[in-house]
């Protein structure tokens, strides 16, 4: 399985998207959205950013490992 390494992530705030390079080893529990500026985090029970508000989830997720 290929791992994809950017993902489309979606401001839960304003709607606002924009494609993100997501860290390899790491989960990114913080985003700020470029457009309203609010600091979003993860929804309960996921791991990070990408998985809650992302197109694809992040690249250890995608390795079926449980977090990052």
């Amino acid at each position: 399985m290929d791992i994809i390494f950017k993902s489309e992530i979606t401001c839960p705030n304003c709607g606002y998207k924009r494609v993100e390079a997501m860290p390899l080893n790491a989960c990114q529990f913080f985003y700020e959205c470029d457009n309203c500026k609010k600091i979003i985090k993860p929804k309960k029970g996921d791991c990070c950013v990408f998985c809650s508000y992302g197109t694809v989830p992040c690249p250890s997720i995608q390795k079926n490992n449980n977090c990052c």
